[in-house]
């Protein structure tokens, strides 16, 4: 019998028992209190007038009339240059002990956005709260005496005068507690190599030494990783080495994409659990098993507010217009498509992360991620959001019982007319034709601007398919292999011509 685990699911089972929960519009009240309170006397506090903030009838609604939006390059540009600079109290009391950077999808350059102390403690509370909801999933009790590969960036930071950067999920396993060590694969000597190969082909090396229960990290990283361990010893699948496999943790992408791809690779099904953790704080994680909905975390240093997903509102470079206006989570609805906005106890206000989100469940505050503001394809009225996309793509699957796990689209014009040109990673030998026939009718079944768009303006579809290991090869020219990285799905004109002469490059 698996005494210790026995004791650790009995545990996580009482915890669920005990703790009560405030209602999500209560815990978020009290959150902006207390991210006003505690910042109103930083430069931005006393900018925005925090303490008026405070002082007012409707907390809530004085505090989305006097701060504008922001999205990294103005909260940069307006405050974080000098946290940059090593000024304290800017924009959160004190200084920040790490900056996470983030190239997004499409930057150029990556971000450096603050992580706090307090920014650190908040994702670590909201992991217990995510362990703590395992209590909903039946697991056995043996499953809690095994280890967890977690597979994310390095956590060899990088120095940079005072403070220490590296991507956000290096930054939390850096700083895992103490009593998690022991469970902690593929432990801190290798987490530490900053090569990602490298760092795959050792684990791969070393993974018959471990007893892995849960896996944790970015889907298409993963599926890569288990490979590598099947291919370096000569396996199945991946249950072959470990055959106590139970949980798969995904984050901060869809699952769907890439569960048939990622089932072949087991030898039997295991449970998986949705996260949604960014650069910017631990959001949401699936709490209970009749869904693969998320619940945003509303009473731990972050306070959300919602803009509706409209094209009126959505600049062409993701951000979105001043005058759009916000919704706070007591008036969201169901099935409706906002972008996030932010404001946390790392000194990020009223920020646009640029994910974009929809409510399955208001009175529990489950969410989906439905896409990007920067992923979103509007010519000739069209109005496609990433996850239109994906449920065309997965009808697709389900017809030619193919895989199509990555994908990426711009809009091309041809001989003065309009296309979409969809490059789909593939090992299928469909026609691409047939593919580019099939996807066009499951877009305009599904979607009646597509629709419209597609008896007007946009004359066609066109298909080219590619393996999928290209769209691998390409993060990894762009230096963002591993970790949290996630593949553009929309491109403008100047990055599409990049990526085809990129694409042509490597079938030579």
């Amino acid at each position: 019998m698996a005494v210790l685990g026995s004791i650790i699911k009995g545990a996580i089972d009482l915890r669920d028992n005990l703790v009560s929960e405030d209602s999500p519009v209560e815990a978020q009240h009290k959150v902006l209190k207390n991210l006003l309170e505690k910042a109103q006397n930083t430069a931005f506090g006393k900018y925005y007038g925090f303490k008026q903030i405070l002082n007012s009838e409707n907390i809530e609604k004085n505090f989305s009339e006097t701060v504008p939006y922001h999205d990294y390059n103005s909260m940069t540009q307006n405050w974080w240059h000098r946290v940059h600079d090593g000024f304290e109290d800017i924009t959160w009391p004190g200084k920040p002990q790490y900056f996470a950077l983030s190239s997004g999808t499409t930057g150029k350059t990556s971000k450096r956005i603050p992580v706090t102390k307090a920014m650190i403690e908040a994702i670590r509370n909201t992991g217990i709260k995510q362990v703590g909801a395992l209590a909903n999933f039946d697991l056995p009790s043996d499953f809690f005496e095994r280890e967890i590969m977690m597979l994310g960036s390095s956590t060899d930071l990088e120095k940079r005068d005072e403070f220490k950067e590296g991507e956000i999920s290096g930054i939390s396993a850096s700083n895992i507690p103490f009593w998690f060590r022991g469970y902690y694969k593929p432990g801190e000597e290798i987490a530490k190599i900053a090569d990602w190969d490298e760092r795959v082909q050792t684990i791969a090396e070393r993974a018959n030494e471990w007893d892995i229960g849960a896996l944790s990290g970015i889907p298409s990283w993963m599926e890569l990783m288990m490979k590598k361990v099947i291919e370096h010893n000569d396996l199945n699948t991946i249950h072959d080495i470990w055959p106590n496999l139970q949980v798969y943790t995904s984050g901060g992408v869809a699952f769907q994409p890439y569960e048939k791809s990622f089932n072949k690779l087991l030898s039997h099904p295991i449970t998986v659990i949705d996260t949604y953790l960014a650069s910017e704080g631990f959001i949401a994680y699936q709490q209970r098993p009749e869904t693969t909905a998320m619940k945003l975390v509303t009473d731990n240093g972050i306070y959300f507010e919602f803009v509706p997903f409209e094209p009126e509102y959505v600049n062409k470079d993701g951000s979105i217009t001043q005058d759009a206006p916000v919704i706070p989570i007591s008036e969201v609805k169901k099935d409706t498509d906002y972008v996030l906005i932010m404001s946390s106890v790392s000194g990020a206000w009223r920020y646009l992360i640029g994910d974009t989100i929809a409510f399955t469940d208001v009175e529990k505050a489950e969410i989906i991620i439905t896409g990007r503001t920067k992923f979103f394809l509007n010519v000739v009225g069209s109005q496609l959001s990433v996850n239109k996309m994906e449920a065309a793509l997965r009808t697709l699957e389900e017809k030619f019982d193919i895989e199509l796990p990555e994908f990426t689209i711009a809009a091309v014009k041809i001989d003065n007319e309009f296309y979409h040109h969809w490059y789909l990673g593939t090992t299928s030998n469909v026609d691409e034709d047939t593919l580019a026939l099939a996807l066009d009718e499951a877009l305009q079944e599904a979607n009646k601007n597509y629709k419209v768009a597609r008896g007007k303006a946009l004359k066609g579809v066109k298909v080219t398919r590619i393996d999928p290991n290209v769209f691998h090869e390409w993060n990894a020219k762009n230096k963002k292999k591993g970790g949290q990285v996630k593949m553009e799905k929309v491109m403008d004109e100047e990055k599409f011509s990049d990526w085809q002469d990129f694409v042509k490059s490597i079938q030579q």
